[in-house]
């Protein structure tokens, strides 16, 4: 099979870049490293055209390997032909390889094998032929054997209906119409499984007698039916054109003029009510949860994205508030870079308890004044209404200081886990948790990275997708995140540091280990932490940062690779590289525009693409790509769902996107559903092209049900 050639064409890419990205994968080379510093071999292809690229590559692998394996059961079979293997050949897709092995699949026992065994395939193969002038009760009689268990006329030709049946249902020409059928005129229908359930009642009720085109059907309600027929809530069927379907089978195989045609007819229908219908059903409806699972995968990555992405809030010392009743609100003060400087317990969350309240008060202004504290982050978990109120009528005395509230997804998971009982042995579950939250508003990307990207909620029926292909894409993204942005060597975390293309969880423990003993002046010191070799150091040293290295461009995301060329580029523009130290070199752009592009690029022997992306370095070393989106809203005030008044502007986070709308955090602690008609004045095909997780939108109330704890929001401006 000529991957090249075939990926080129799905992707609409030029042969020779494809050729190159898979001789870059195959030689070990990073999805990171290879967009980033390989764009002029691979046509500046980026990370997520590059993994689906990958993943492409790897099914034709897959599918080229299970061909071969086809191919040789049928050599052994002694059934290979010259057409046989030219269908295989064509194939492109699992379905087609596996509908065309079918017929030669070993298969467990069936009435057809029955059959078979009764000597009846001759009488089969007789009717299938339709030959005029067919006596079929003559020809029937001829396997009248009472000893085989074929009493009479009608048994022999029950059983050879039975082979012709089979036949037909594994013909993959059949089987491709019949599925092309389905998709197409098929309807899903449900219904409720339980006569007591009510619709009011039941999370499901909108299914109960619900129908739609198999074609139409979106991604949520394909889930939520798979999850409601798991729960034993919902009944799930599919319609079929039984007609047309049977039309499918009959001019495939019937020709008139035989008394052996109406013999044929009934076997057609029998192929199509017996086999075909009920594994058509079955293969819909696994197609149809595929490609649900590639939709709410792809729904989750992308919300991750936006989530890791969110600007960090920097130079802020912040105190971190674990809510909690009984056991208290658990308190943690952070200084800008991270580090626990003091932790602390407040009991300010149950009515009365004032005596507790004044003590919580005291303690939390003792850590304003003493730490300068200037952000407090409030996770969104149980008390977190009370706490917000808490800390909300102390901010009067506490200028300068506002507040917000952080999404606690994942940080019970972090907590409890074994890499949080290393960085915080000293600490309890909850005091782990505080700090988290603290740090997960000053940098998510550095803090989320310690949990499980499952864990971390932005996606939809999660548990229900492919958890080892939900898996690869989030790790995916977030190792394109963390490349994305690069690592600070000297501060980054095991966790971080591990999702830098080409290290890993070993690799990384053993340059936090190197780190303590030795320090890393430098990006070449790197090379002395043991097991990091010379394709280890290819693949990480450009996306890692040495702040504090004599050499400026190890601040950057110049490849050391690309340093002699840098130095020298600087030295044609009559730059000091000692500038690097001093915030960049803002005019550099327009003096090497001014020099000439395509001069410099042939003098420096380096493309365009890595021209300007020294370029933009040199102009702005160690850019974070972070800083260039919207800020996160910090408050010094308090809503509750029973203030929300239909109409009312308000200002707002988008938490999670999925298909059907965009939740926002209005600070109620309540998300708002904006429903995808709701999103915008246009048709909106999919809420992500409209929002993202992290935009700050203005939106307006639409409704407010109490009792449900249900808003509904609305992002069309209400007419004047």
């Amino acid at each position: 099979m000529d991957y090249t050639a075939i990926l080129a064409e799905e992707f609409s890419q030029n042969p020779q870049y494809v050729q190159a990205v898979i001789d870059l994968l195959d030689q070990g080379n990073t999805i990171p490293f290879i967009a980033r510093y390989r764009k002029e071999m691979t046509g500046a292809m980026d990370d997520q055209l590059l993994r689906e690229l990958a993943e492409r590559l790897e099914y034709l692998r897959g599918l080229d390997k299970r061909r071969g394996e086809i191919e040789k059961a049928l050599n052994e079979q002694g059934v290979m032909t010259d057409e046989l293997a030219a269908k295989l050949a064509r194939a492109r897709t699992m379905t087609e390889l596996e509908d065309l092995y079918r017929p030669y699949r070993p298969k467990r026992r069936t009435r057809a094998t029955v059959a078979r065994e009764q000597g009846l395939a001759p009488l089969a193969e007789l009717l299938l032929s339709q030959a005029p002038g067919t006596d079929v009760q003559a020809e029937a009689a001829r396997y009248v054997d009472p000893e085989k268990n074929v009493n009479d006329t009608e048994a022999a030709l029950a059983g050879a209906r039975d082979i012709l049946a089979e036949t037909f249902s594994d013909d993959a020409e059949v089987r491709k119409r019949l599925r092309e059928l389905l998709m197409r005129e098929g309807v899903i229908r449900s219904a409720k499984a339980k006569e007591e359930d009510s619709e009011s009642d039941s999370v499901y009720g909108m299914y109960f007698e619900f129908s739609e085109p198999v074609g139409t059907l979106p991604a949520h309600r394909i889930l939520a039916l798979n999850r409601g027929e798991r729960e034993e809530a919902l009944k799930v069927s599919v319609d079929m054109p039984d007609d047309r379907a049977v039309q499918i089978i009959r001019r495939a195989y019937v020709r008139p003029g035989s008394q052996a045609t109406q013999q044929v007819i009934l076997a057609c229908e029998d192929a199509w009510s017996r086999l075909l219908a009920p594994s058509m059903e079955r293969e819909i409806r696994n197609e149809l949860t595929d490609r649900a699972n590639v939709q709410a995968i792809k729904v989750f990555s992308d919300n991750l994205h936006q989530l890791l992405m969110q600007p960090p809030i920097k130079g802020k010392v912040t105190l971190g508030v674990d809510p909690g009743f009984r056991t208290g609100c658990k308190l943690a003060v952070v200084d800008e870079n991270g580090k626990v400087l003091d932790t602390g317990v407040g009991h300010f969350t149950l009515p009365g308890q004032e005596r507790a309240k004044a003590e919580a008060a005291w303690m939390i202004r003792s850590f304003v004044k003493k730490y300068g504290v200037t952000a407090i982050a409030i996770g969104n978990g149980t008390a977190s209404r009370e706490s917000e109120q808490f800390i909300v009528s102390l901010l009067p005395e506490l200028p300068g200081v506002a507040y917000m509230i952080v999404s606690e997804a994942g940080a019970s998971v972090y907590s409890a886990s074994k890499l949080a009982a290393e960085e915080f042995p000293d600490f309890d579950v909850t005091q782990r948790s505080a700090v988290s939250i603290a740090r997960r508003m000053q940098d998510p990307l550095a803090e989320l990275v310690k949990i499980e990207p499952k864990s971390i909620g932005v996606g939809q029926y999660q548990h229900d997708l492919k958890q080892a292909e939900l898996t690869q894409a989030l790790d995916g993204v977030v190792e394109q995140c963390v490349n994305q942005v690069g690592v600070e060597v000297s501060t980054a975390s095991a966790a971080l540091l591990s999702h830098v293309a080409g290290i890993g969880p070993k690799l990384a423990q053993n340059i936090m280990d190197y780190r303590d003993e030795n320090g890393i002046p430098s990006r070449a010191a790197l090379k002395k932490v043991p097991k990091l070799g010379a394709k280890a150091f290819e693949q990480c040293a450009g996306f890692l940062r040495v702040a504090d290295s004599k050499n400026p461009l190890d601040a950057t995301a110049v490849h050391p690779e690309s340093y002699d060329a840098a130095k020298e580029l600087l030295k044609l523009l009559d730059c000091p590289l000692t500038a690097l130290k001093k915030g960049g070199i803002a005019d550099i752009g327009e003096t090497a525009r001014a020099y000439g592009l395509d001069k410099l690029a042939g003098t420096l022997g380096i493309g365009l693409p890595t021209l300007n992306d020294i370029l933009a370095e040199l102009q702005k070393p160690g850019r974070d790509p972070r800083d260039e989106l919207p800020q996160p809203v910090l408050r010094r005030d308090v809503l509750a769902m029973e203030d929300l008044q239909p109409g009312m502007e308000l200002t707002g986070t988008v938490r999670n996107v999925i298909d059907f709308g965009a939740f926002v955090d209005i600070g109620v602690h309540q998300d708002g559903l904006v429903h995808i008609s709701q999103l915008a004045d246009r048709f909106v095909k999919h809420p992500s092209d409209v929002v993202k997780v992290g935009d700050i939108v203005k939106v307006w109330v639409l409704s407010v049900d109490l009792k449900k704890k249900r808003i509904s929001l609305t992002m069309k401006k209400p007419q004047a």
